[in-house]
């Protein structure tokens, strides 16, 4: 499971990256400043998430069953609420109407928030010394 929580982390941070620069560089000027300013919450939430999985991967006081847990609703999350504002915030650009499927994306940030709460109630079941 670390290799994966690893491998995933790695690849959400360097494509958080890539999105970043698009967003500020490539897509400025074709999307307006407000949807660019979207864009980039969800490079900044894109990449918070992998900072977090990396983390997550290397903490030997969680069980494998909780970094499971914790490594499912975290990309779940990540895809769900910074690939809609990828969408929305780009979506004068396609023929496909992002805005019929904005519901996801509280689902998404819903789901991170979880992974958050289920790692505190981790350390809240850590006996201190």
């Amino acid at each position: 499971m670390k290799k994966t929580i690893l491998l995933t982390a790695t690849c959400f941070g360097c494509l958080a990256i890539i999105l970043g620069a698009f967003g500020a560089h490539a897509l400025k000027s074709a999307i307006g400043t407000e949807a660019s300013d979207t864009f980039e919450t969800g490079v900044k939430y894109q990449m918070y998430h992998a900072l977090f999985l990396l983390v997550i991967a290397n903490l030997g006081m969680l069980s494998e069953k909780s970094k499971k847990i914790i490594y499912t609703l975290v990309t779940s999350g990540i895809v769900l609420f910074s690939g809609s504002i990828y969408g929305l915030a780009t979506n004068a650009l396609t023929a496909f109407d992002f805005k019929t499927i904005g519901i996801v994306t509280p689902i998404g940030g819903t789901l991170l928030i979880a992974a958050w709460v289920v790692l505190f109630f981790n350390f809240i079941k850590v006996k201190s010394k």
